[in-house]
């Protein structure tokens, strides 16, 4: 009976230590953390897109943690996928808003997905920092949006600009994907610029994501005979596009965007797309010694040479901790407030500045793929 008394007695005492641990405010594991969120292409068209840029997140994030992290706390990442699709990408985000309660959100590749995820994020104040998204409209959600790439009025002037000066184009075709705000806000500035600079669009053509025949768009194409086509869309059509293009007896150099950039492209279009060209963030061809050091811990990570997209994920985690830890706080608006601080922050692909319209101000690369290679073909500053 005594040693059961003993032990009545011990266990009386030990909950009530709970009791009074609970009651204190004892702190939850969850409380040691910092919880960011992460909405990419992780299936669906654009998942290699998605994949490389966060796979540069996780690299930053690992490297942070292997730092001691961020103010004493550990950073963890939870990671939605939208499915390339931007109602998903909403379902995705106010899952991590409400359920998960994270501190900040980074992504999408998509313009279209951000517009579509990005609002449920402004709305409860919780900031968003997209890696890829040039889209103007993606800032324009509101004042808890940024983005580390530069935009499209940019680059399509970038692209307007190389093909009249440098290819000495007159004439140019269009094929743009009408479901891509992306693809849509290219055409809008390449246009713009390439008339502005005395050049002719003697035909534009569209087609849907997902579409696989371009044939008739193509032949139409033909018909016009353009100096250059301009094709502002994903790696996954361009593909396509540049094999039927080549199979019709098109020999003029196809032109496009940063979505271009994935080892897909080549995989799909073989050498039908050598000798075109594209704007981009970066080239790893780079010697800058920062580049240089993030190319080879990204090939140590994954055993590959980064992308623009790895690039520019790692970019977009690195700027948003940094703020994190200027901010001394997890709040959205102190963090917030120190994202649009952000002022000549040495990122991989070149110095950062977050304008007032939280746009990264910053320059861009020509490329041309030659064997299957990016070559680099000139800087263009802002």
């Amino acid at each position: 009976m005594e040693k059961l008394m003993k032990l009545l007695s011990l266990a009386v005492c030990l909950s009530l230590a709970v009791i009074f641990l609970v009651g204190c405010g004892a702190p939850k594991a969850e409380e040691d953390v910092i919880k960011i969120g992460t909405v990419f292409e992780i299936s669906g068209g654009n998942s290699a897109l998605g994949k490389a840029t966060l796979d540069g997140i996780k690299l930053a994030v690992k490297e942070a943690n292997e730092s001691g992290g961020i103010l004493g706390k550990k950073i963890v990442l939870i990671n939605e996928d939208n499915k390339s699709e931007p109602a998903e990408g909403a379902n995705a985000t106010k899952k991590l808003v409400e359920q998960d309660k994270v501190t900040a959100i980074l992504g999408s590749v998509a313009s279209s997905a951000v517009l579509a995820s990005a609002p449920i994020a402004q709305a409860a104040e919780v900031p968003w920092v997209a890696a890829t998204a040039t889209n103007p409209k993606v800032t324009e959600v509101g004042d808890y949006v940024f983005r580390v790439c530069f935009i499209d009025p940019f680059q399509g002037a970038v692209v307007a600009k190389f093909a009249s000066e440098k290819l000495q184009a007159k004439k140019a075709a269009i094929l743009v994907d009408m479901t891509s705000d992306y693809s849509k806000g290219l055409t809008e500035f390449f246009k713009e610029s390439f008339t502005k600079a005395g050049g002719q669009i003697v035909i534009e053509e569209a087609y849907s994501q997902k579409d696989t025949d371009f044939n008739a768009q193509l032949t139409k194409i033909k018909g016009a005979n353009p100096d250059v086509i301009f094709v502002p869309g994903y790696y996954a059509e361009v593909g396509l596009i540049a094999k039927q293009a080549k199979q019709l007896g098109l020999s003029q150099p196809l032109l496009g965007g940063d979505a271009w950039d994935s080892p897909k492209l080549y995989e799909i279009a073989g050498n039908a797309i050598d000798g075109c060209y594209f704007s981009n963030h970066y080239t790893s061809q780079d010697n800058s010694p920062t580049i240089k050091s993030f190319v080879e811990k990204y090939q140590v990570e994954y055993g590959q040479v980064p992308d623009a997209f790895g690039a520019l994920g790692y970019e977009s985690a690195v700027v948003l901790l940094d703020a994190i830890k200027r901010a001394g706080s997890t709040e959205g608006k102190a963090i917030r407030d120190a994202l649009a601080s952000t002022k000549d922050f040495p990122a991989v692909t070149g110095k950062l500045t977050l304008n007032e319209k939280r746009d990264a101000v910053k320059a861009a690369v020509i490329l041309q793929i030659q064997k299957g290679k990016q070559v680099f073909i000139e800087r263009v500053e802002p």
